[in-house]
């Protein structure tokens, strides 16, 4: 890097003192809530009432302008101690919007304090140390078209361009063609459209500029470009920032950039060269980043194609992919779970390696995302800024806390802002501005309105450690899981079988308590009371039908004589009506003096029929009697 180039301020950003506005206040005395330094009366005399939040008063309302024309995202808002000097700054990409230029602008406080013109629109932004050396200042990184655009002490220091793609070789061929004038320019522009909608690569930009020029300018454009080199060149989508090698919070950081053809670069922290190129299969659009460069990291990449990608520190290509249901709109880091935002108007908890935790469902759309870090508490939450003006803090899928807004915010910033530690700033679609600043005595709670699983669900089971047997077993099945499978459906077949034999064999002899035919249903069941030598045998006789009564039944008892006596062995059953239950008694006689207990089959019979009906068999117990006699 030359030294002489950093400070020359050819097509740099430059960053001005914005003359139209008032000059920046004063570091006003804190007041007794540790309110942000500016006054509640000039706020409310700038911008109207000033807002109230009344969802809860974890919050102090600091600022609220309306007015004050910042539109911007969550990625291209940063908090950093830009001189040094213990007040942190808020660095905004602005977009622009309604034909206006983008704009770099650094906040003190409520005020701009400098701004300047960008040349394209701003990606991202980001604040990294560069260097160990004292004193210890931060450098500011503005990814804007295919630049970065890096700031130490608000200067411009370096300049870092993206390396320019090959074009396509039958571009670069019909441009030659019209150089030495082989070819008119309508031939022209027919064949590039052509190209544009066959091959694979994007056109250049000159290309694409001709391609929307009126046939009467065509001619003019040709003559003045055909001299000119083609060159194609892609654009940065998004950026954050890599530990080098340390994993302190003042360790020097390195840059990561997602660009426009499907690339994840990695930069050199002080020489700005490329140490690591990843590939994608889609375009990135979010990144998170965990770990050290140096020594293992990993990165997640959302990208356009709705998926998302996990890639580690010896890996060129995706090591693992999360297939999303909807496209991403945020994509978070809590510890060691992404959270992402889907158009769906969801959230989504997944691990490192694609496995889906939780999902909540937001009530409106969500805009914006981003992380909420309370150093003191060792909280992490992903706060959502919601159409319906709603923000919402999340840890995991609880639910900690909702501000409302009198606008949809659109980006959101949390951290050290002056000489606050914390601090909410928020951007509405309108353009205004909000600053909160949480109480120090504030304590987030999780809370009970949000419909889910109890917490014990989310418990983890105290697993034991895999023994080296269940390894072996796993070993084995996996090696013979075919055989097993096939033996396995053999011998179920086969107890399929037996079993509707045995069923078959149970009605073809009626050794069923319930009756098999629909034309006498009946059901049987006995009941042994006693101690003995006499047992007291009831026989609980039911017709299941609805309608027809059973006349014309018979019971049949068969029994080993040797060990019984029964005086009513055969009886007649009276008529059966419907629904009622119908006891028999008869008692039984034990005759063994050993306590030895048979069993008495009970037959139930039609008349004119040798077939049973039905039939129960009755286990008598031993007789107690004759055995303390």
């Amino acid at each position: 890097m030359d030294p002489s180039w950093r400070r020359s301020s050819h097509n740099w950003p430059q960053l001005m003192p914005d003359s139209g506005r008032a000059p920046v206040r004063p570091h006003l005395a804190r007041l007794e809530e540790d309110v942000w330094p500016l006054p509640l009366q000039e706020t409310k005399a700038a911008s109207g009432p000033p807002f109230v939040n009344e969802a809860n008063s974890k919050w102090l309302d600091a600022h609220y302008d309306p007015m004050a024309n910042i539109h911007t995202f969550s990625a291209c808002l940063a908090l950093a101690d830009l001189h040094g000097d213990g007040e942190y700054k808020l660095v905004v990409g602005d977009l622009g919007p309604g034909g206006q230029q983008p704009r770099l602008k650094v906040l003190k406080g409520p005020l701009v304090m400098t701004e300047s013109p960008l040349p394209a629109l701003p990606a991202a932004a980001a604040t990294f140390l560069m260097e160990q050396h004292e004193p210890r200042t931060p450098a500011l990184a503005l990814a804007s078209g295919p630049c970065v655009y890096v700031y130490k002490n608000l200067r411009p220091y370096f300049k870092f361009s993206l390396p320019q793609l090959p074009p396509n070789p039958l571009e670069q061929d019909l441009w030659n063609q019209a150089k030495e004038d082989r070819i008119d320019p309508l031939t022209l522009k027919e064949m590039l459209e052509s190209i544009r909608e066959t091959a694979e690569e994007p056109l250049s930009v000159q290309s694409l500029r001709f391609l929307q020029l009126e046939l009467s300018e065509m001619e003019a454009f040709v003559n003045q470009h055909k001299s000119n080199s083609i060159k194609r060149q892609t654009v940065i989508t998004t950026m954050t920032t890599l530990k080098k090698n340390l994993a302190d919070e003042d360790a020097v950081s390195c840059l990561v950039l997602g660009t426009e053809n499907k690339e994840l670069l990695v930069l050199d922290p002080e020489a700005f060269t490329i140490l690591a190129k990843m590939s994608l299969p889609s375009v990135p659009v979010f990144l998170e980043v965990s770990g050290q460069f140096d020594v293992e990291f990993r990165l997640a990449a959302a990208c356009r194609n709705g998926n998302i990608y996990i890639l580690r520190r010896d890996s060129k290509h995706p090591k693992y992919c999360i297939e999303l249901s909807a496209q991403p709109v945020g994509l978070i880091r809590v510890h060691k779970v992404l959270v992402v935002g889907s158009t769906q108007d969801s959230l989504h908890g997944f691990t490192h390696k694609g496995k889906k935790l939780w999902t909540v469902q937001m009530p409106a759309a969500i805009l914006t995302m981003n992380l909420l870090e309370q150093h003191s508490r060792g909280l992490q939450a992903v706060m959502t800024g919601l159409a319906n003006g709603e923000v919402r803090i999340y840890r995991d899928k609880a639910l900690l806390n909702v501000i409302h807004t009198p606008d949809a915010v659109t980006s959101l910033c949390f951290g050290r802002y002056g000489r606050e530690d914390n601090t909410l700033i928020m951007t509405t679609r309108g353009g205004g501005l909000i600053i909160k600043i949480l109480k120090r005595t504030a304590v987030f709670v999780e809370g009970g309105s949000e419909v889910g699983p109890p917490p014990a669900q989310a418990m983890k089971l105290n697993v034991p450690r895999k023994t080296r047997l269940y390894v072996d077993q796993t070993l084995r099945e996996r090696e013979a899981g075919t055989a097993m499978h096939r033996a396995f459906q053999t011998d179920l077949y086969l107890l399929r079988l037996r079993a509707a034999r045995a069923y078959l064999q149970a009605l073809e002899s009626s050794l069923s308590p319930m009756s098999a035919t629909a034309r006498e249903p009946l059901k049987l069941h006995a009941v042994v009371q006693g101690l003995g030598p006499t047992f007291k045998l009831t026989l609980h006789l039911q017709n299941t039908s609805t309608a027809r009564p059973v006349p014309g039944l018979l019971v049949c008892c068969l029994y080993n004589e040797a060990l019984y006596s029964l005086p009513r062995a055969f009886f007649k059953v009276p008529l059966l009506v419907p629904g009622l239950n119908y006891p028999l008694e008869t008692f039984v006689e034990s005759l063994s003096n050993k306590g030895i207990s048979d069993i008495i089959k009970v037959l139930v019979l039609r008349e004119g029929q040798s077939a049973p009906l039905l039939s129960a068999h009755v286990n008598m117990p031993g007789s107690e009697g004759l055995a303390a006699a």
